[in-house]
């Protein structure tokens, strides 16, 4: 059976989003980064099976409240969330 996509911060929460406390932020990231999800496993249907390379490290802004770092992983199934920067503006 296959794993199903889904995101994940790399290595963990805690380095990755340590120290940012807008909780509204945060669900900005996450909401997003399930619709990278989404659109990597339209992208690479069988993404357990890919072969080729890894997409290399793509950013992507939140308004102007801050962005995020993420990596595509279609062998594992997994958008990796890398860095989150907040701005608070």
């Amino acid at each position: 059976m296959t794993e199903a996509w889904a995101w994940e911060y790399d290595p963990d929460p805690r380095y990755v989003i340590g120290g940012i406390d807008n909780l509204a932020f945060i669900a900005r990231v996450e909401e997003r980064a399930d619709e990278l999800v989404r659109a990597a496993a339209a992208l690479y249907l069988d993404g357990a099976k890919y072969t080729g390379t890894s997409p290399r490290l793509q950013e992507e802004t939140i308004d102007a409240s801050g962005m995020f770092v993420y990596q595509v992983v279609p062998r594992h199934q997994r958008v990796y969330i890398r860095q989150v920067s907040f701005l608070g503006l």
